[in-house]
């Protein structure tokens, strides 16, 4: 349908080289946008690269630094021309209690996560509004929703991510600015593996939680990154959208 078609648009995917993000970088090239994918790794990026389709590039950056998040912007600029979406995928965890946390793992967590969304949509914000709009995909969790003993500082940062989304959308509505949070459910990634290894029972918690019985694939996050950034969510702002197969809706 030419109302999800994104020919011509140029997205930024961080952390697009794996997981969540490369199945949201995926998405996006089905449907027509030429996608930089931008990472630390370039090794994990330039294989992930390999067997896609469309036109794409990868930038290295380090999405922590304000320098690193313009640089990023300028150079998606300098080789597509524009920038009209930009996903905010990176972040980590480091899974413990919250009395075991260091005052170091705290800020790694919350400048992973919270902060590197707010310093790349802060670079975006004037390209994208010189250009007439944009769209702005933020990547929050189930744990901006529930707590888990084991990710305090993940939940505290995924918790912010969401708040930011609706503090952006309301700023930068008038500059034709949508900014929107997607809540992963348990998708199967290199990160919800280790989990599975640290958590006991966790695999088996998600199965039984999930009513669509099953783990989330990173594919399954491609449909909802297309929606948002099309001009069919032209008038969707401000929201979180959970895409966990069922699972935040059972009691």
């Amino acid at each position: 349908m030419r109302l999800f078609d994104l020919t011509s648009r140029v997205a930024i995917v961080t952390g697009g080289n794996g997981g969540i993000g490369l199945g949201m970088a995926r998405g996006l090239l089905e449907a027509g946008a030429r996608v930089v994918i931008a990472g630390r790794d370039r090794a994990k990026a330039e294989a992930a690269l390999a067997d896609l389709a469309g036109e794409h590039a990868f930038l290295e950056a380090d999405v922590t630094s304000e320098a690193a998040c313009r640089q990023l912007v300028a150079g998606a600029v300098a080789r597509f021309g524009r920038l009209d979406i930009l996903v905010n995928n990176a972040g980590s965890s480091i899974r413990k209690a919250p009395e075991a946390y260091t005052e170091a793992e705290w800020h790694a967590v919350l400048d992973a996560n919270l902060t590197s969304t707010f310093l790349c949509c802060k670079a975006a914000y004037p390209v994208m509004k010189q250009g007439g709009g944009g769209k702005i995909i933020n990547i929050g969790s189930m744990m901006s929703i529930f707590g888990a003993p084991y990710a305090a500082a993940y939940a505290a940062s995924k918790g912010g991510v969401v708040q930011l989304t609706k503090s952006l959308a309301t700023a930068w509505a008038g500059d034709g600015i949508q900014v929107n949070a997607v809540l992963p459910g348990w998708i199967d990634t290199d990160l919800t593996r280790r989990a599975r290894e640290q958590v006991e029972g966790l695999h088996q918690h998600v199965l039984s939680r999930t009513p669509a019985g099953r783990w989330g694939m990173p594919e399954d996050m491609a449909g909802i990154a297309v929606f948002l950034a099309s001009s069919g969510a032209d008038f969707v702002t401000g929201a979180a959208i959970p895409v966990d197969g069922g699972f935040s809706s059972r009691a």
